[in-house]
């Protein structure tokens, strides 16, 4: 339909051309036709009054040999001839349908013609005998005819300079027709342009406008359809799409605001506090409990140092800040109460909004720590308190085993021992329990001292060397040649029972012949790394997660053991700054490592 809108537009100016085109071809047929008519008639004119001045000149001359040689009948002769010439051309011109005015002079030389005619035949039939007045009535008429050949011959070039005027003045007529009709072809043609541009322009701007406005959101601009040609149908699909993208956005804006109002609600039911923090730190969102939180004093500058942070550290690296352990917890004095937080920061970003921050969600744990002060005063106090009576008890088990009483059965000798040693084992497992009660209490302090790393690992190789060699192992000692001279400031007795204990299970859980090495390494970030790895059996991927847990024994372990060395461990080293971990293989064997700061 576009193709038909275009040929209909262009068709007014094929329609002049071919006016233009046809009225050029038949001006120019009719110039050619009439300048060949008027010069083929005219030059035939002329032609025939050459041929009749030329039978009248003969006439006169036959006139005048006859005078001259008296010889009537030859002059007679040619006198008839060239009269016949001259009646035949005569009677040419007027068969020739001339013009009134030249068929008048014909007539008048006709007249003429039978004039001299007339004088010269009488002229000839007296011969001598004709006087003075009839030579000069034939002289009389010759003339006469003569100047009528003139006169014709003058109007003949009268009319061929008249035919050439009129074609001339038709030519001209005919050039300022084109020039008209190619000025009015200019004009219709821009024209034409100026009508077409508009109708293609108008709905292809309008759709512009519509296409900025709906880039911009406005989604309720239409285009409107004015054809239904091709521009038509794309309006049409135009408006149909604005259509679907307005459901679309309705239908957005609902599940936005339906989400919107379900997440405040949320957020308002939730009793723990909630911040969402912009990139720059501002606050975007805060719940109930975190306005609450936010009047505490703690809160005047912003963030505490305790949450300021990690939170920098989040909104510059992307990394979620996910503490588990009770070390993290923050505590705020709120409406005259101390209320424990464990803090819960996540990074967060939108592509479609382009917002990044994070949200810090302080999750409270005041109940369950309350709960944990409570369990570790409790173990503490029940082990002080049954550790006394365990040390009575354990003393007069061992003197009655060391004094041999007399009468004693064997059975009872072994039932003896067997207390002495059942009583060795609790005493330990409650000094275990209250130095791990001290560690997490933080009541017990560290004696810090600064011992070269090489000096330390022989003194605990020297030690471990007494409970792994008995049991059929070797212990192999691995320093890397950057720490021959570096010193650690640590807890000395600390420190070797976190080594004692790796090493011990080290020895427990290997073959005999296996090979235990105790090592230290440098460790990114100003760390050293120090590592105890065996051969043994290994430890799955399920238990591994939860050899630090108090109390924890693998599933069908058959090594005695209470489950506190390794928890214990743990305490000790990251009081000292560290953390500790432990990677293991079934096929090659479990490492244990913890990391000091240098």
């Amino acid at each position: 339909m576009l193709r038909t809108r275009l040929t209909v537009g262009l068709l007014p100016l094929l329609l002049l051309f071919l006016v233009v085109c046809v009225y050029a071809v038949r001006t120019s047929q009719e110039l050619g036709d009439s300048v060949e008519a008027i010069f083929a008639r005219n030059f035939r004119s002329i032609e025939v009054v050459q041929e009749m001045r030329d039978a009248a000149a003969q006439m006169n001359a036959a006139l005048g040999d006859a005078r001259q040689n008296g010889s009537l009948a030859v002059a007679r002769r040619k006198f008839d001839e060239h009269g016949a010439r001259f009646k035949r051309a005569l009677n040419d011109e007027l068969i020739a349908q001339p013009a009134p005015e030249k068929a008048e002079m014909l007539n008048t030389l006709d007249a003429q013609l039978r004039a001299f005619d007339a004088a010269g035949s009488e002229a000839l039939r007296l011969g001598s005998l004709g006087g003075l007045e009839l030579l000069k009535r034939t002289g009389t008429s010759f003339f006469a005819v003569n100047r009528t050949l003139d006169v014709l011959l003058e109007w003949d070039h009268r009319e061929i300079f008249g035919a050439e005027a009129r074609m001339k003045a038709r030519i001209d007529d005919s050039l300022r027709l084109l020039l008209a009709a190619m000025l009015l072809a200019v004009l219709l043609f821009f024209y034409l342009a100026w009508r077409m541009a508009n109708s293609f322009l108008k709905p292809i701007q309008a759709l512009t406008v519509s296409a900025t406005a709906l880039g911009a959101g406005d989604l309720e601009r239409e285009v409107p359809v004015t054809s239904r040609d091709e521009l038509g149908q794309l309006a049409q699909a135009f408006n149909a799409m604005a259509v679907h993208l307005r459901s679309y956005r309705d239908a957005t804006v609902a599940k936005v605001l339906r989400t919107q109002r379900t997440m405040e609600a949320t957020l308002t039911s939730t009793p723990e506090p909630v911040f969402v923090v912009a990139r720059d730190g501002t606050h975007e969102v805060r719940n109930p409990a975190a306005e609450q939180l936010a009047m505490a004093p703690e809160f005047v500058h912003g963030f505490p140092p305790s949450l300021a942070e990690p939170l920098a550290h989040v909104l510059e690296t992307g990394a979620h800040y996910l503490p588990t352990d009770y070390a993290r917890v923050v505590t705020f004095r709120i409406a005259r109460q101390d209320r424990h937080y464990l803090p819960r920061i996540l990074a967060i970003g939108d592509k479609l909004t382009e917002f990044k921050g994070a949200a810090v969600i302080l999750q409270d744990v005041t109940k369950f720590r309350l709960l944990d002060d409570a369990k570790t005063n409790l173990v503490g106090t029940v082990s002080h308190e049954l550790k006394s009576p365990l040390t009575s008890l354990r003393m007069a088990v061992y003197l009655l085993v060391e004094q041999k009483i007399p009468g004693l059965t064997p059975t009872q000798q072994d039932l003896l021992e067997t207390a002495r040693d059942d009583a060795d084992r609790l005493l330990r497992i409650l000094d275990n329990l209250l130095d791990l009660a001290r560690l997490e209490a933080g009541a017990s302090s560290l004696d810090r001292t600064s011992v070269k790393i090489a000096t330390l690992l022989g003194e605990v190789a020297t030690e471990a060397r007494g409970f792994i060699g008995p049991a059929g192992q070797t212990l192999d000692l691995e320093i890397e040649a950057d720490l021959e001279d570096e010193s650690v400031s640590v807890d000395g007795a600390r420190i070797r029972h976190v080594f004692v204990n790796l090493l011990t299970n080290a020895s427990k859980y290997s073959p005999p012949g296996g090979k235990i090495i105790l090592g230290a390494s440098v460790a990114p970030l100003g760390f050293i790394r120090f590592t105890v790895s065996d051969h043994g059996q290994g430890i799955s991927a399920e238990v591994l997660p939860h050899i630090f847990d108090r109390f924890y024994r693998a599933p069908g372990q058959t090594k005695t053991g209470a489950g506190l060395g390794l928890a214990i461990a743990r305490e000790i080293v990251v009081a000292h700054g560290g953390s500790i971990g432990g990677t293991s293989d079934p096929q090659r064997g479990t490492t244990f490592y913890f990391l000091l700061p240098r």
